[in-house]
């Protein structure tokens, strides 16, 4: 099985097994959370700290963070890239590794611009490249199940329109300390670069119908 994901499904691989070794050793390590979070104000005044955009992808605050993210990219990240590979090949593992990297860097984005000046304000996870996985998925297959809370089923379609509204609503109003930014931009990366790569795209959403 694992020599099948690692053949078949190499970035998809690569980026789960990196995320999760990363974030159980930072677990056991835990002075490396200052030196691989994301923080606004030093990448907005040194550019060498830019590589914090990539780092605090890796690493998650704790178990149950790490638990939940991972699931979601399991069920659809590996789904995805093999989506990619049957539309486009060989070449569909390089344009999910694009989409993943460009929606990691790109979530991250508006949450530099609106905390560069706040030195307190740290981010972590991977949630929005995640969300761009999610929603790129869902371009394909909009009427799949998804199961909220592992009880309440459903249609993914439905599920992103309420996942964006909530996510809108919680960047302008929630204090609980997740970064719904990321969540939302890394959400509409995930639309955009979608259907950048697939431009027939839109036309198979609307005829899953």
């Amino acid at each position: 099985m694992l020599a099948y994901y690692l053949f078949n499904l190499p970035v998809a691989s690569v980026i789960f097994a990196l995320t999760i070794g990363l974030s159980i050793y930072v677990f056991a390590n835990p002075q490396w959370y200052g030196k691989l979070m994301l923080h606004p104000y030093s990448i907005s005044r040194d550019k060498k700290y830019a590589y914090l955009i990539f780092t605090s992808g890796l690493i998650h605050k704790d178990w149950m963070h790490l638990i939940f993210n991972m699931i979601t990219f399991y069920y659809f990240g590996f789904g995805l890239e093999a989506i990619f590979v049957a539309q486009l090949g060989v070449l569909g593992h390089v344009m999910f590794a694009v989409l993943y990297i460009v929606a990691l860097v790109l979530s991250d984005i508006p949450t530099i611009m609106r905390h560069k000046d706040n030195y307190g304000y740290h981010s972590l996870g991977a949630s929005g490249a995640i969300s761009a996985v999610l929603f790129s998925y869902i371009l394909f297959n909009p009427l799949t199940k998804l199961y909220i809370f592992f009880a309440l089923p459903l249609p993914a379609f439905l599920f992103a329109g309420l996942y964006l509204v909530y996510c809108i609503w919680a960047s302008k109003n929630s204090n609980d300390g997740i970064n719904h930014d990321a969540h939302l931009f890394g959400a509409l990366t995930g639309l955009v670069l979608t259907i950048l790569m697939f431009p027939g795209i839109i036309n198979h959403f609307i005829g899953q119908f």
